[in-house]
């Protein structure tokens, strides 16, 4: 079946955040003043089981999706996250089985989520200075526990891990160039996200936002860089190569050069949500009709008519929108994967 939106936008990427929780407190995502230990985190029953997420990306599949990407939260602490792994890789229609993880747990988990058919890793780290990033993740955790993660991968036998660095202005954008070099010599393409404005209490403003272009162009100086294609309609990351032939290096810019229109993605939450955009205020129930015996056919009705009217483009229209309206409650960017 082609589904498409109100835009001719199909379905074809889906990210299933697994949980709620994050062992990480990175203030752009998980304020460690609101996310403290008395918050109130999802009760397991509320969650989608592992059957109830596999039936589900089944259904999606049929719609037309063919990647689905694993993310929380934090999906590493969801107890037994390698069995859904191995589901998921049983789901026909599925080409591309990745994660996105903060790695703090891989060396527990690399070898485990490789037999189990994961075909991918992205791994978050904001900053190889670890006072820097001690304070990005606000859990004083160093740098080596995620250089752990990321030699576990490799040891696992995971090949192309990329890992993702949110930039923000006078944190950590003079580590750019390092991080470029660091992971150019040992052989793993890094993705620089503009800082964004997910959900409503990470404090965003424009002026923390180190656009794509001065990222490339702080790279460029040392690490001389050439442009290269996309290599799929509605990849979010901007492409460049080493002219030295020394691999690749990428920037995500939704804010300074937004990709709505190209966006195929959709979001489920971990209580079973539907959500259309990164920038949304609500989602679409699917575990309430789960639950109560929706047939196949039934639940494909239900994510079908929320696709085809689907018109969202937050980040292209950000910049005419009023401050009440960029303010206004938004879904939190640690429920719905980034």
């Amino acid at each position: 079946m082609f589904l498409s939106d109100t835009l001719n936008r199909p379905v074809r990427d889906v990210r299933i955040s697994v949980t709620d929780r994050c062992n990480f407190r990175c203030p752009y995502c998980m304020p460690a003043e609101i996310y403290g230990d008395r918050y109130k985190f999802l009760p397991k029953e509320q969650l989608l089981t592992f059957e109830e997420i596999s039936r589900l990306t089944s259904l999606f599949m049929q719609l037309g999706a063919q990647k689905v990407r694993l993310t929380g939260g934090e999906p590493l602490v969801r107890n037994g996250i390698e069995d859904l792994v191995a589901m998921l890789t049983g789901v026909e229609g599925v080409r591309d089985l990745t994660m996105t993880t903060n790695a703090y747990l891989l060396p527990q988990k690399a070898h485990l989520l490789k037999k189990a058919g994961l075909h991918r890793l992205t791994i978050s780290l904001d900053s190889l200075d670890d006072e820097i990033f001690r304070k990005m993740n606000g859990r004083n955790f160093g740098t080596e526990s995620v250089l752990k993660g990321i030699a576990s991968a490799e040891q696992a036998g995971f090949s192309n891990i990329k890992i993702n660095a949110v930039v923000q202005r006078g944190v950590n954008d003079h580590t750019v160039v390092d991080m470029a070099r660091y992971f150019k010599e040992r052989g793993h393409t890094i993705r620089f996200i503009e800082y964004m404005d997910v959900g409503t209490l990470n404090g965003w403003r424009m002026d923390d936002v180190v656009p794509a272009e001065e990222i490339i162009s702080r790279i460029d100086e040392v690490l001389p860089l050439e442009p290269i294609e996309s290599s799929y309609r509605g990849e979010v990351a901007l492409r460049y190569q080493y002219r030295d032939g020394g691999g690749e290096v990428g920037v995500i810019a939704s804010v300074t050069e937004p990709f709505c229109g190209d966006c195929t993605r959709l979001r489920l939450s971990p209580e079973g949500l539907i959500v259309t955009c990164l920038f949304a205020t609500s989602g679409t129930d699917l575990r309430g009709p789960l639950r109560d015996g929706a047939s196949d056919d039934e639940l494909v009705d239900v994510i079908s008519s929320r696709w085809r009217t689907r018109a969202d483009r937050y980040s292209e229209e950000r910049a005419s929108m009023t401050e009440e309206l960029r303010q206004r409650e938004k879904v939190e960017m640690y429920h719905i994967g980034g």
